[in-house]
Order: C-alpha cells, then sequence, then structure tokens
C-alpha cells in the first residue's frame, strides 16, 4: 500500500467519524428534543477563538472552560468534561483532517504514534488509576520548562535548531521505537485530564526533525480520543447543550483559520511559538495545582 493510498483511507475514515457524529447529534437533539441553536451567535465567537487556539498548539479545553464562566454559558462544572471532550471533537477532526494534507509527514511515523497514544489512552484508565495527578502536573509542568529552556539554548546560542529540521517529516531509526513510546505515555496521561500538544511539539523539536510534523499527529491522537469519549458522554447526557451548534460551526471556522497560518509560519516563528506554548502550559499545570491546595486548605 503507497503513501496516496493510505493517506485517503485515513481521510475517508475521518469523514466517516465526523459524519456519523454529526447524525448522532442530530437524532439524539431531535429525541430529547434540544436545541442545539441555543444561544448560537455568543457559542460561534467561543468556538472560533478557542479552536483557533487549539489548532495553533495552546490546547481548547482551558479556554474554553474560562470563557464559558465570562459569558454564564455553563455553570455546572460537572457537565466540563463531557462538554468540552463532545463540542470539540468535530472541530479536532477536521483539524487531524486539513494537517495530513497540509503539513508533510511520513505515514510510518504518523500511523504508529497515533496507535500508540490510542493504547496509551485505552489502557490508561488501569495504568494511571493509583497515579497522583498532582505529582504527575508538577513534573511534566518542570520538563516543559526545561525542554523550553533547551530550545530556547539552541535557537540563540547554537543558531537554528538543526540544518536539517527544515527537510526531515519523520522519525527514523531509534527515533521511532522511542516516539512510540513517548506517545503511549502521552495517551495515559490524557486519562488524567493532561494535554499533549505541547509534549508533542517540544519532543518534535528537541529530536531534531521539522515540528510541523508535529501538528498532524496530535490533531490525528486528540480526534480519536475525543470522538470515542464525545459519543460516551453524549449518550449518557453529560453535556451542556448551550451554544452547542455555534461552537462547532464557529470552531470549525477557527480551524480553518488557523491552518493557513500554520501552514505559512517559517521554522524559527514556529519555534518560538512552541517555546511561548510550553511555557504557558508549564504555568497553567502549576496553577491548577496551587488552586487545588487553597481548596484543600
Amino acid at each position: 500500500m503507497n503513501d496516496v493510498i493510505a493517506l485517503c483511507i485515513i481521510q475517508l475514515l475521518l469523514i466517516g467519524a465526523l459524519c456519523g457524529f454529526a447524525t448522532m447529534l442530530f437524532v439524539i437533539s431531535k429525541k430529547r428534543n434540544i436545541n442545539l441553536f441555543n444561544n448560537f451567535k455568543i457559542g460561534a465567537l467561543i468556538g472560533f477563538l478557542t479552536d483557533l487556539g487549539d489548532t495553533l498548539g495552546v490546547g481548547s479545553f482551558a479556554t474554553t472552560t474560562a470563557l464559558f464562566k465570562a459569558t454564564k454559558l455553563s455553570n455546572d462544572d460537572r457537565l466540563l468534561p463531557g462538554t468540552l471532550n463532545a463540542v470539540h471533537a468535530i472541530p479536532v477532526m477536521c483539524e487531524a483532517l486539513l494537517f495530513i494534507t497540509a503539513v508533510k509527514i511520513e505515514l510510518t511515523t504518523l500511523i504508529p504514534m497515533t496507535i500508540a497514544a490510542a493504547l496509551g489512552a485505552f489502557m490508561g484508565p488501569i495504568i494511571t488509576k493509583k497515579w497522583n495527578v498532582k505529582f504527575i502536573r508538577l513534573a511534566l509542568a518542570g520538563a516543559l520548562i526545561i525542554a523550553a529552556l533547551i530550545v530556547v539554548f539552541k535557537i540563540f546560542f547554537l543558531g537554528q535548531i538543526t540544518a536539517s529540521a527544515e527537510t526531515t517529516h519523520g522519525l527514523h531509526g531509534l527515533l521511532l521505537p522511542l516516539g512510540l513510546v513517548f506517545n503511549f505515555i502521552l495517551g495515559n496521561l490524557m486519562t488524567l485530564g493532561l494535554g499533549n500538544y505541547a509534549p508533542e511539539l517540544i519532543f518534535f523539536t528537541l529530536v531534531g526533525v521539522n515540528p510541523s510534523i508535529a501538528f498532524p499527529v496530535m490533531m490525528l491522537d486528540a480526534a480519536m480520543i475525543m470522538t470515542i469519549s464525545g459519543v460516551q458522554f453524549v449518550k449518557m447526557d453529560r453535556v451542556n447543550w448551550n451554544g452547542f451548534a455555534g461552537i462547532i460551526l464557529g470552531g470549525i471556522l477557527g480551524v480553518i483559520v488557523a491552518v493557513t497560518l500554520v501552514k505559512q509560519l517559517p521554522l524559527i516563528v514556529l519555534n518560538v511559538l512552541i517555546i511561548l506554548i510550553a511555557i504557558s502550559t508549564a504555568i497553567s499545570l502549576l496553577r491548577t495545582n496551587y488552586r487545588e491546595l487553597k481548596v484543600a486548605e
């Protein structure tokens, strides 16, 4: 099977999953008499801003939660996990669909790493059930800060990351099994509510390949995991329906705008963006730990 056929199969699977998810939403909304277009305008604004940021690697969960609080679109924190997964599933599928064609990546890297992340997410509830989430957040925040400093050192003291990074679009040799182990661990961490975007971006930057290939990998990872979990949350009615259709449609528009931006980013600008994303993610993790510590007191 050549790369063109394999890529077409992935695209067809994504389109099928997207259509299936949309059909499920339509059927359930009719069955339960839910108005998906309630608060459409504010939902569309939230969707555009959060999924634009998500496509650039910032993530969408924290920003969506903040905008939910600011707009009072959702006041029930118990519904947040289900809502975030379900409402962003279709935009993330669009991200994956667009990035696997917009960004050059070797399928021998994309497919194995996606499978590794999915296996990690599948086994995560078993493996991570006794893990201390606060400690994991702290360790991940520290690792991101250290990695970001290494990237800064390489850019400003050793010149560009590597001369070959611009034209290297996959993992080879020992880097591939290393990437598979890394993605399997990330899949586990995602079941604890920790994002994969910043770690993925940092990993590809540090191993000396074009960091843009992190985008199709992390988007396809997230699309698979969020689609599966989103279906379950919707069926269990553990979502907030306010602004639902608006967030989805606004999110799709945000994705299209962001993909256009990423395609045009020079490598040096992308590296600086990755540094900022890593540091902001680390700060967010530390703040979450601090808030939980204050509540416990």
